[in-house]
């Protein structure tokens, strides 16, 4: 039997354990909140949807962390979500802290898991959980890539009047403003980008991929994506439990890959049981491979930040 939990019954925590739920990824599946009587509440209502949209699957909603042990995989959602005027860098203190609180019961109570991390700042998030817990590398992974690799291949569909199920994208690095979308290595059923469109409306595309999210933030004003962040995370949750080897832009743990060593980014990886089974290495030119560093650079400045916080 496979056991999932979910950290957090916020908006992506919520969406989260209804798409496990409707998917049947799991047989059992765990949501998990701090606040009384709200993950009882959406576990549920999300339960008796079932009867309708003819699923099953045994769905707890918690507060006592007793209730996720001995769980497969954890995907963790909870921290403060953006809002207007702020970046992904603003939450590192607050998330931070929670961060370290949720590794700590998921390392004494599902110590053999593997975690699939959402929050903000992700990269930098994934790097301090992945330290708290103590697990190898390869177990503990950020979803990024594939939400950014999403969003631009939404807009690329836009730009081109339809056909997104033909769309296939790559985003490296930091999950933020430093984010590499890779024109050269997305492709409209197997037709690469730059031979569809000119720089001018590339360029434009990669611009607003790199503001994805802000985007959606400044849209809601209350509020920040969270239907596309859940489909992603899910989809790294079903690639790991269905061992599907699945080739996804994860945030992964470098050791020398691309010229980086000891840093989480954002890199295409083969994604199994085992977590991240292997990275797989693109060929960049100078230019892209200078983005990544530069990205790496950023992530760096704000492991530093935790640092100076005395959280890492």
């Amino acid at each position: 039997m496979t056991k999932i939990t979910v950290v957090g019954a916020g908006f992506v925590g919520m969406s989260c354990a209804q798409r496990l739920a409707e998917q049947e990824v799991a047989e059992d599946v765990v949501l998990i909140d701090v606040v009384e009587g709200k993950p009882q509440g959406l576990a549920l209502d999300i339960t008796q949807a079932g009867a309708i949209q003819g699923y099953q699957v045994n769905l707890l909603g918690t507060n006592d962390p007793a209730d996720t042990a001995g769980w497969d995989l954890v995907i963790m959602t909870a921290g403060l979500p953006r809002k207007p005027g702020m970046d992904r860098s603003d939450l590192l203190e607050v998330n931070g802290k929670i961060v370290t609180q949720v590794a700590a019961y998921v390392a004494g109570e599902s110590p053999d898991s593997r975690v699939v991390l959402v929050s903000n700042p992700l990269d930098t998030m994934v790097h301090l959980m992945a330290e708290k817990l103590g697990f190898p590398k390869s177990r503990v992974v950020g979803m990024a890539g594939v939400l950014d690799s999403a969003r631009m291949a939404a807009f690329i569909a836009d730009s081109m009047g339809g056909g997104i199920q033909d769309v296939r994208c790559m985003v490296l690095g930091g999950h933020g403003d430093s984010m590499v979308p890779m024109p050269g290595f997305s492709t409209v059923n197997g037709v690469s980008l730059p031979s569809m469109m000119g720089d001018e409306e590339i360029q434009g595309i990669n611009d607003r991929t790199r503001n994805g999210g802000a985007e959606i933030v400044n849209l809601l004003k209350t509020g920040s994506a969270f239907y596309a962040p859940s489909a992603a995370a899910v989809a790294m949750a079903k690639a790991i439990v269905r061992n599907e080897s699945r080739l996804l832009p994860c945030s992964a743990w470098l050791e020398g890959q691309y010229g980086l060593d000891g840093i989480y980014m954002g890199v295409p990886v083969i994604l199994g049981r085992d977590g991240v089974e292997r990275i797989v290495e693109l060929e960049l030119d100078e230019g892209g491979q200078a983005k990544l560093e530069a990205s790496a650079s950023a992530i760096g400045s704000d492991i530093k930040t935790l640092e100076g916080l005395g959280l890492l």
